[in-house]
């Protein structure tokens, strides 16, 4: 089966209407290794209008079928895991393993949505008078525009897909422009359980054409979005003057708390391991390390010494843990907060430069800073690469406090052996998550999103998909 490339329109592959591509880049090698088209405004409009007809007659599809849909193309995803994952890591440049276990999490995405389908509910409510029946439904909300960043393209385009489908919404998906092969996968796997055409559409092109003429129109009732905060704001600001609903997972810079009563080896390699995963590149990374001061030498000891043995290189080749950063401006933007963080005095422990042994690629060893202090943009501002910067606290207080000096929300976590102390910070950090003895969070059953500027609504559990239902009610006079 090959690698789909094309627009997904109306249940048909098709290049744009005018013919124009855009190249996709292999980020170990920086050569081109395949184009996707650059939709037209005329393929947006076709997009539109497959999305609205279909929903017209999706929405009439019992929760049971679309259940089997959804499980269908789970099971799809898992039959061909590793072309898809190889797809991922041509584009993209997380190591094979890492790609792997995206596409599993994508495929679970649709499994628990395929439940969830089954477990809409509505309710019936006593009112003042016996004459009155009053009724509360629940209705798909309608064509769902989604808008899926490059860093998780299969597991963040599933994130809205799934549940879209579960509620009986049609959805227009744009994939990044940096790896659309891996989104297009999904469809194909829609296309190939036999989803009726038009539920899903896919358009590869300007995000800011396609974005603009999407919420603009009238066909879409709600938009979801995972990325960077200036581009939650512009998309925010257009579905505000089209008054539109809209799900915003944003930015991050997570915190991590190691208290002295941790156990610091482990705690020393989960948070090496977990922060150079994906290069950093991940919205719920941990990029603070605060450490009690007790501690603190022990702990980034072991921190360094994992980070030093962790394998730069190709994802595709056995044996590599970092591959490389996605393109050219995040690796750009790596060597400049490690200057500026340098330049006012911290230390890099470790890494602080791109591989020698990698002429070509964006990549960049796994740097630990020490030393660094809160008004440098290591610590400020949402890294999004490889480099850990690592702080120190005193108490229970100046941890929480020095957690929660940032403008971001989206996830915190903490290692103690302490219940007490485990509680108690959880509740006090001032995010949307908390990883308690542990990074990794994400899951299909719970609910996934932040506050503050990092954004508002959830991904996942029962939560995200009554989002894409509304509430209708009805009162009965017998």
């Amino acid at each position: 089966m090959e690698i789909p490339h094309q627009l997904y329109l109306n249940g048909q592959w098709r290049d744009s209407s005018d013919g124009a591509t855009v190249e996709v880049i292999d980020p170990a090698s920086e050569e081109t290794i395949d184009s996707v088209p650059v939709a037209t405004a005329a393929d947006v409009d076709l997009a539109l209008d497959s999305s609205a007809r279909a929903f017209d007659s999706f929405r009439e599809v019992e929760a049971w079928s679309r259940a089997q849909y959804l499980r269908a193309i789970a099971d799809f995803l898992r039959e061909h895991l590793d072309p898809i994952a190889l797809t991922l890591t041509e584009e993209q440049g997380k190591p094979l393993a890492e790609a792997k276990g995206e596409i599993l999490a994508s495929a679970d995405q649709f499994d628990w949505y395929a439940g969830e389908a089954q477990r809409i509910y509505g309710r019936l409510v006593e009112g003042h008078h016996r004459g009155h029946r009053l009724l509360v439904m629940r209705q798909p909300i309608g064509p769902v525009a989604a808008f899926v960043p490059y860093n998780f393209p299969a597991l963040l385009a599933a994130r809205k897909m799934a549940p879209a489908i579960a509620a009986g919404c049609t959805v227009i998906v744009k994939p990044p422009i940096e790896a659309p092969r891996t989104t297009y996968w999904l469809a194909e796997a829609c296309h190939q359980v036999g989803l009726p055409p038009g539920v899903v559409n896919m358009i590869t092109g300007r995000s800011s054409q396609i974005s603009q003429q999407l919420i603009a129109s009238e066909v879409v009732r709600k938009v979801s979005l995972t990325g960077s905060v200036r581009v939650g704001q512009q998309l925010m600001a257009l579905c505000a003057r089209h008054v539109k609903p809209i799900s915003l997972e944003l930015g991050g810079h997570s915190p991590v708390l190691v208290f002295e009563d941790a156990e610091l080896d482990r705690a020393a390699e989960i948070c090496a391991r977990g922060k150079f995963r994906n290069a950093g590149q991940v919205c719920i990374s941990a990029s603070r390390f605060y450490v009690q001061e007790s501690v603190a030498q022990r702990f980034i000891e072991r921190f360094v010494q994992v980070a030093r043995s962790l394998r730069v290189g190709d994802g595709r080749v056995e044996g590599v843990d970092v591959g490389p950063l996605t393109n050219r401006t995040r690796l750009a933007a790596t060597e400049q907060l490690v200057e500026d963080a340098v330049a006012q005095g911290a230390t890099a422990a470790c890494g602080g430069r791109r591989p020698r042994e990698h002429a070509r690629g964006f990549f960049y060893e796994p740097t630990v800073l020490t030393g660094v202090e809160p008004s440098m943009r290591i610590m400020r501002e949402e890294p999004f690469c490889p480099v850990a910067p690592i702080a120190t606290f005193r108490s229970l207080e100046d941890g929480i406090e020095k957690a929660n000096a940032t403008e971001y929300g989206l996830a915190g976590y903490l290692f103690t052996q302490s219940t007490r102390t485990a509680f108690l910070a959880a509740e006090r950090l001032d995010v949307g998550m908390v990883g308690v003895n542990n990074l990794v969070i994400a899951t299909a059953e719970c609910p996934f999103g932040g506050i503050k500027q990092s954004g508002f609504g959830r991904e996942g559990g029962q939560e995200w998909i009554e989002s894409y239902t509304v509430s209708k009610y009805v009162n009965l006079l017998l």
